[in-house]
């Protein structure tokens, strides 16, 4: 069985760039968002009967689902409740699919969701808090406020930090990060 590494971090921290360098050096990473967009189109028609608001003509209305649940802590949970046995079941076929010695599987709420008992490794990759804001503004056209109140509903980094077996610093320079990622896989591929 290969050895299996979470990677998370909290919003804007660079998870995405992490699991783009190790897949350029031909690591399988695993892509828990990526799983949650593809449930999202199968489990539509369950989505749209919990929140009809956000479908138009039986069509889900993604932006419009991201406003109702990231304003309504309720809401939220309802679509986890939804989304995160697919997304488990999923990752899992996917890792019972893979033959490398390693492989990534990058999951946001790692942690949130109780994924490390499934894991071998935790990998967090941190930022500063307002580096990371004005990667999120950036990259999602999001508020400072709507990134901030997306940041509150994470557990906080720190405690990421406290929970992680190895932590990637991502403070914007790349080649420095490429460094840390090549230490990390000499560091994975000597664990017995």
């Amino acid at each position: 069985m290969p050895l299996r590494v979470g990677i998370t971090g909290n919003l804007g921290s660079g998870k995405s760039t992490v699991a783009a360098l190790l897949r350029r050096r031909g690591y399988p990473v695993l892509d828990a968002d990526a799983l949650a967009r593809e449930g999202r189109k199968a489990l539509a028609g369950r989505i749209c009967q919990a929140f009809p608001e956000a479908c138009r003509g039986g069509v889900l209305d993604e932006k419009a689902l991201a406003r109702i649940v990231f304003s309504d802590q309720e809401k939220l949970r309802t679509l986890e409740g939804l989304l995160h046995p697919y997304v488990r079941r999923r990752l899992m076929e996917e890792m019972d699919r893979q033959t490398a010695p390693i492989v990534f599987l990058e999951i946001p709420l790692l942690f949130e969701v109780g994924w490390e008992k499934a894991l071998d490794r935790v990998l967090v990759v941190a930022a500063p808090l307002e580096e990371r804001l004005m990667r999120v503004q950036i990259r999602s056209g999001l508020s400072r406020e709507e990134a901030l109140s997306r940041e509150a509903r994470q557990l906080p980094q720190e405690e990421k930090l406290r929970r992680a077996d190895y932590v990637l610093w991502n403070t914007g320079d790349l080649r420095r990060l490429e460094e840390g990622v090549e230490v990390l896989l000499r560091v994975l591929e000597s664990s017995p």
